[in-house]
């Protein structure tokens, strides 16, 4: 299981070195593909996404989460921590999985969840990197090329 849990946390360092990437200004550009969300609410999905499996799996794990308002999705600094959270949440998951191997309300397995939350994060921060080259910001090359390099996250 702690295989699953470092993984989920690389994922999560992931997704923190890009946001760190992009400047603040640059979360309200759209892409009209992706349901009307601007980049900030595309990393608030994320997180939202987060609690709404803890919810289900392990309610206890929510304390001390909230939902970001449209305004936070906008923060860097809101969204950051939003992230750090949900995804100890889900690190503490994955250890109370240790002994049955399951995830509450997801079949058929923690490390099939693991490869559904990897799948979904993945997905947006490809959506996020898309919207923001449409709108003019791309991304550097290094941090375009850094979300692969999971041996030092």
């Amino acid at each position: 299981m702690q295989e699953l849990i470092e993984t989920f946390a690389i994922n999560n360092r992931t997704n923190l070195y890009l946001l760190d990437a992009i400047n603040e200004e640059h979360l309200t550009d759209l892409y009209t593909g992706s349901k009307g969300r601007n980049a900030g609410k595309q990393w608030a999905h994320l997180h939202d996404v987060r609690m709404m499996w803890l919810k289900v799996a392990a309610p206890d794990l929510l304390k001390g989460l909230v939902k970001l308002t449209d305004e936070e999705s906008l923060r860097k600094e809101a969204l950051k921590n939003a992230l750090t959270q949900s995804g100890k949440a889900i690190e503490a998951l994955f250890q109370q999985s240790a002994g049955s191997g399951k995830i509450k309300g997801f079949k058929p397995h923690a490390t099939a969840f693991l490869g559904y939350l990897l799948a979904h994060e993945a997905h947006h921060r490809g959506q996020i990197m898309i919207t923001l080259k449409q709108n003019g910001h791309i991304v550097d090359k290094k941090v375009q090329f850094g979300i692969w390099e999971w041996g030092v996250r």
